[in-house]
């Protein structure tokens, strides 16, 4: 009779456990730990061909990774670009399908319209033009007035701006990349910036923080990146981000507006694609309450509304 009772009690114990790895398996994908797939799904082999910027890059992994039920490393390995200029080419060109993709430069611009492409151009998400420092500079803040007098050429001094008696060495861009682009219109405007030498144009946005890190560890240089790349892509010790206006830029203060020098990126499409085409359906659901999901999932701020 005992055995039986220690039988019996075996028996139940075994169907409690059962019943609670059930129950726990249930909750566990109510809780989203095995995620429910997107509502567009397409295969990798008609997934459109995407180019972009290169501060898009972990987005364009992530939409990828999501619209293909792929992990996120395969999307990162399946995903390229060409930077900002090319980008815009390869969409008239045929040689890309749908664009991630920051402003184009005035010169690229000129070469869109030029192509008699037509272009869907929708905006997506807000980053923002910043400058940057060593770390060893004790300037961490500068009016709009006083980088466009630096840029110009009527400071060139840090002593004037409250910092050491040392000369300001300024970086720039190439005139056709995505972050000079950002420059001229954010903050130089209809100012001529003084013509700067080979050597402080890195024809990469990460050669250019790679320059301002190791500038004779002088603290002497000052340049500019956009702030998802130089926060979370190329993230190199020794740098200060400068205040603008006595603000520092940052998710919040780019999410609200607060930082003064802000810009959109977009996502584009050919006008000519079929309604049912894989670069239209794709472009219409990064539009929506998913893709942007997707964006926050991969660090970036989507534009409101």
């Amino acid at each position: 009779m005992k055995k039986k009772w220690i039988a019996l009690s075996l028996l139940v114990a075994m169907m409690v456990l059962c019943l609670t790895g059930c129950t726990e398996k249930s909750a566990a994908k109510e809780d989203g730990q095995q995620p429910e797939k997107v509502s567009l799904q397409l295969s990798v082999e008609e997934y459109p061909v995407m180019d972009g910027s290169t501060a898009n890059l972990p987005m364009m992994a992530e939409v990828m990774a999501e619209v293909c039920d792929i992990s996120l490393e395969e999307g990162e390995n399946l995903t390229s670009c060409q930077k900002t200029p090319l980008a815009w080419e390869n969409i008239t060109n045929g040689e890309a399908d749908i664009l991630l993709v920051y402003e184009a430069a005035e010169e690229t611009k000129a070469l869109v319209e030029q192509s008699g492409v037509a272009l869907e151009i929708t905006p997506i998400g807000r980053d923002a033009l910043v400058f940057i420092n060593n770390a060893q500079n004790p300037v961490k803040d500068l009016s709009q007035q006083q980088l466009i007098d630096i840029y110009t050429g009527k400071i060139t001094n840090w002593n004037e701006v409250g910092g050491d008696d040392s000369a300001i060495v300024p970086y720039q861009r190439g005139e056709t990349s995505g972050s000079q682009s950002l420059f001229m219109k954010l903050l130089m405007k209809d100012e001529t910036p003084m013509a700067a030498p080979q050597e402080l144009k890195p024809a990469e946005m990460g050669m250019l923080i790679d320059e301002l890190a190791r500038y004779n560890n002088t603290g002497n240089a000052l340049g500019y990146s956009v702030f998802y790349y130089a926060s979370y892509m190329y993230q190199q010790p020794g740098l200060n981000m400068l205040a603008v206006d006595g603000v520092l830029p940052s998710d919040q203060t780019i999410a609200d507006g607060s930082y003064p020098l802000l810009n959109e990126y977009y996502v584009v499409i050919r006008a000519e694609e079929a309604e049912d085409s894989p670069a239209r359906r794709l472009r219409d659901w990064i539009l929506t309450a998913e893709g942007k999901v997707a964006m926050e999932k991969a660090g970036y701020i989507p534009v409101q509304g």
